[in-house]
């Protein structure tokens, strides 16, 4: 079990969001930081924190999507190889953010189209890019008793179900997984802990969760849930983003 740190964009600035409020009428801001991108990826290649995530957060296209852009690239050149990207990526500009030092590229929305998955999407993603730098994001949110993997922002539902049998299934197209409990991110009253127990049962690519995760009990308790096999983000709780959470202590978890 690793932290994984991240790094959240949104209108060109570094912030923490309550995450089912992505949307155009309303967000829900945590923290806003007055420091670049570029200072908290010099932060994590400092204390040699590989493999967190850079996320852009404003919708394609946008004005505010280009700020973020080059707030995002400035992290990735500040850290070479030791963080990866998501938002907005494609089978087309995936190479400019690689060639800027990414990691790994993060998809989500580009692959599941319509509610479902393109498998022939997918494909072309190895092709242009190879399986190991492709980071698939399941993140979900709770819908009766099962967890479903959301989309655009994390606000459309798919048909697709959060399960062992189908992250086995996706394996052979990703290096990794990120998931988000989205329901539960950025408010830190804990875990999706039903959903943690679902991913532990899974053995094959490294995953990352995140969402509520804000103490060093809660982290203990994700430990034993997952039996110590998935790794973790903390975002919102920590002091670095204007929790109470340790970041020296998280780290060194």
């Amino acid at each position: 079990m690793k932290f994984r740190p991240c790094i959240d964009i949104h209108d060109g600035k570094v912030k923490q969001i309550v995450g089912g409020s992505l949307t155009e009428a309303e967000v829900k801001e945590n923290f806003a930081s007055d420091k670049g991108a570029a200072f908290y990826a010099e932060l994590y290649k400092r204390d040699h924190l590989f493999g967190g995530h850079v996320i852009m957060l404003n919708k394609v296209g946008s004005e505010e999507y280009e700020k973020s852009k080059k707030e995002a690239l400035n992290a990735l050149r500040t850290y070479p190889g030791g963080l990866q990207i998501g938002g907005g990526l494609n089978e087309d500009n995936g190479h400019e953010y690689l060639e800027a030092g990414a990691r790994g590229l993060i998809f989500t929305s580009y692959v599941f189209q319509e509610g479902r998955i393109r498998y022939d999407r997918l494909e072309k993603l190895v092709k242009n890019y190879g399986r190991e730098q492709i980071v698939l994001d399941l993140s979900c949110r709770r819908k009766g008793d099962s967890y479903y993997i959301v989309t655009d922002r994390w606000q459309q539902y798919t048909e697709e179900k959060v399960s062992a049998s189908l992250l086995k299934k996706l394996a052979g197209y990703c290096q990794e997984y990120l998931v988000h409990g989205v329901d539960v991110e950025g408010t830190g009253v804990g875990m999706e802990a039903n959903l943690v127990a679902e991913l532990a049962k899974y053995h094959g690519n490294p995953i990352t969760y995140a969402g509520g995760l804000a103490s060093f009990e809660e982290i203990e308790r994700f430990r034993e849930l997952s039996s110590g096999r998935l790794d973790f983000t903390v975002g919102s709780a920590l002091d670095i983003f204007g929790g109470t959470l340790s970041y020296e202590g998280v780290k060194s978890v």
